[in-house]
């Protein structure tokens, strides 16, 4: 990973006063369902806030019947993209994951609002705050977080980070809440890591796999019990034999496909396994070390260091 709607109603919306157990209320003080909830970590103080943004997209797919087909891009942009572009995308170091969400009309216009009535906000909203405060109680930081929360059609992708203090959440039909608190820890990783050591260099492959098993192992630390992210806890000779050589390559095409799996014969999210073991490798010679320190540790350290190649010898 290398990583504006109604505009009145977004308006309306985000005038919110007051708070009640760190979540926003309307002027009269009743928790309502609104687009923008904000949280604060009792424990730390730490902020947040999470964007319902389905909420817009209903309103979107009502007025586009009204206009040409060759127009539902630009208002698509205008209702929905525009009003949140500066909370959930602007200046994010991985921006260009967000291109197709943020350039092209949802397809699909059934299923997507078919997951629109599967999405519950309390329930969303609840494991989106747990996994927030959990994560940050781990690993804090002074800046706020935002978790923006889009609908989707397709299964492929549950998250991602644009950028430092932003997640995307792509809620798609298979959601749990399970699902939700372990995805959101693992990407809030990568937005803390952005923050501290993000610096515009090349990444290779090594650095692609440390960063998801990084991730991968924080989210199985904030929630043990959760095992969203697959991890095969054996050596495969073969399969490192396709990679070893390109652990210095910058080439992101293939850290992808080395991360994701392909039909070229990787596993599914081989390199996020690889990964996650390389980081446990570590840990294993250096049981003492903090979550913030090999957080910041540089790949190849945590590669040497955890005397990974030993274990294909």
């Amino acid at each position: 990973m290398r990583l504006k709607g109604f505009l009145f109603l977004f308006v309306i919306i985000l005038a919110l006063t007051g708070c009640n157990n760190g979540e926003s209320v309307d002027s009269s003080g009743t928790s309502e369902e609104g687009l923008s909830v904000s949280v604060e970590n009792p424990d730390n103080e730490q902020k947040f806030e999470i964007i319902h943004a389905y909420q817009l997209f209903n309103p979107f797919y009502e007025e586009s019947k009204s206009i040409p087909k060759e127009e539902h891009l630009d208002l698509y942009k205008s209702s929905i993209i525009d009003p949140l572009y500066d909370k959930c995308f602007k200046d994010g170091e991985y921006i260009h994951l967000a291109e197709s969400l943020l350039n092209e009309e949802p397809k699909n216009r059934i299923a997507v609002q078919d997951v629109i009535k599967k999405i519950d906000f309390t329930t969303t909203n609840e494991a989106i705050k747990d996994a927030l405060i959990t994560s940050s109680n781990l690993l804090p930081t002074e800046s706020e977080t935002t978790v923006c929360v889009f609908p989707t059609n397709d299964s492929t992708n549950l998250m991602f980070t644009a950028g430092a203090g932003k997640i995307i959440v792509l809620y798609n039909r298979n959601y749990s809440s399970d699902i939700i608190k372990a995805g959101v820890a693992h990407e809030y990783h990568h937005s803390v890591w952005s923050e501290k050591h993000y610096n515009n260099d090349s990444f290779t492959v090594l650095d692609n796999l440390v960063f998801e098993g990084k991730a991968v192992m924080f989210e199985k630390t904030a929630y043990p019990n959760i095992n969203l992210t697959q991890v095969d806890e054996t050596f495969n000779n073969d399969q490192w034999a396709k990679i070893s050589g390109d652990l210095s390559n910058t080439d992101q095409n293939r850290a992808q496909t080395i991360l994701r799996g392909s039909k070229e014969g990787f596993p599914k999210h081989y390199g996020y396994s690889e990964g996650y073991k390389m980081v446990k490798a570590y840990l294993d010679a250096n049981p003492d070390a903090t979550i913030e320190e090999w957080t910041e540790k540089p790949a190849t350290e945590i590669f040497e260091e955890g005397s990974y190649q030993a274990n294909y010898n």
